[in-house]
């Protein structure tokens, strides 16, 4: 309760920061290494994730037949056949999202340290911040593609209740060819898909728990937190406003990932934070940040939109007029 209270009465100055972070190629320090390994196995999965997600057609023509045939086995047979594969592949999606849960508390117990001030963590434990980056931005690209795509709820959807039928009429799973999925495994998964974003969902309320009063972690407060994330905010945002920052990027692309890590931190630091990332005691150059994306059109309506609808406090009374007119 005493972190809460501080955190509410804290009107936390926007962190200054001007110094670079190496987000394309930063390499882990000795101090980093044990957790930036472990980190490392579990981001090298997310490129394929996105690639498949990207390819998700899932099977709703073969869905609306077997539901207008109600009578054809062949249809049931067919469809069922087609779910129970992206079925499979729905749970890895939920299953890499517990991977990365653990990856992302990992990450913040270690930049959350109170040894160090955030500033000083960001700036000398850059690999993990990196990888923190890299968390963020495949969380926007996920619940993306997934609140694009209402058919893998659909899909999950026509699993569960077909399943609950060939269960009733006695059908062996292993005759019916399903995936070998447990209910509370199944519940879970339909919680994770009912959210609109469920990746930074399980990302938020992890970081919740990791900083909750009982945590094992009891040194990790929330307001440790949450000047972590205000202060990477801050560094995303001076380093597109810096032009010799942005010089040294290697990779054009590298602009708009910064730009959208920027909006990841803002998101998770709104989600977290108890009167969030819009109110003007907030920690964040909220007006700032929105013009730097504007800068870039390319980008700016997806992660305007991202901020105006993932985020908690947005249509809170506390929010200036003047960020919501920004955000139109």
């Amino acid at each position: 309760m005493g972190n809460l209270l501080r955190v509410l009465n804290d009107k936390g100055p926007v962190p200054k920061v001007d110094f670079y972070v190496d987000f394309e190629s930063a390499q882990p320090t000795d101090i980093e290494r044990e957790v930036y390994t472990k980190v490392e196995e579990v981001l090298s999965k997310a490129p394929g994730i996105i690639e498949e997600l990207r390819a998700y057609q899932g099977a709703g023509e073969a869905i609306r037949e077997a539901i207008s045939k109600p009578q054809s086995s062949e249809h049931q047979d067919r469809v069922w056949q087609l779910v129970c594969p992206l079925v499979q592949q729905l749970r890895n999606y939920y299953e890499y999202a517990i991977e990365l849960e653990t990856a992302l508390c990992d990450i913040l117990t270690e930049l959350c340290n109170p040894d160090m001030s955030a500033v000083e963590h960001l700036e000398k434990q850059q690999a993990i911040t990196k990888q923190l980056a890299h968390i963020l931005d495949f969380t926007l690209m996920f619940d993306d593609l997934k609140m694009n795509n209402p058919q893998i709820q659909n899909d999950f959807s026509y699993y569960r209740r077909t399943l609950n039928r060939r269960k009733m009429e006695e059908v062996s799973m292993g005759v019916a060819g399903g995936p070998d999925l447990p209910d509370d495994v199944a519940n879970r998964m339909s919680l994770f898909y009912a959210n609109p974003t469920p990746m930074l969902n399980t990302l938020a309320t992890a970081t919740s728990r990791l900083v909750s009063e009982d945590n094992k972690h009891p040194r990790i407060t929330l307001d440790h937190a949450t000047e972590c994330l205000c202060t990477m905010a801050s560094i995303c945002r001076v380093i597109n406003e810096n032009p010799v920052y942005k010089t040294r990027f290697q990779n054009e692309e590298t602009v708009i990932f910064t730009l959208r890590v920027m909006v990841g931190v803002i998101i998770l630091y709104d989600h977290l934070h108890p009167v969030g990332a819009f109110a003007k005691k907030a920690a964040i150059d909220m007006r700032s940040s929105i013009r730097v994306i504007k800068e870039h059109p390319s980008c700016a309506v997806g992660l305007i939109n991202a901020l105006k609808f993932n985020t908690k406090h947005f249509n809170d009374e506390a929010t200036p007029r003047a960020t919501k007119t920004l955000l139109s």
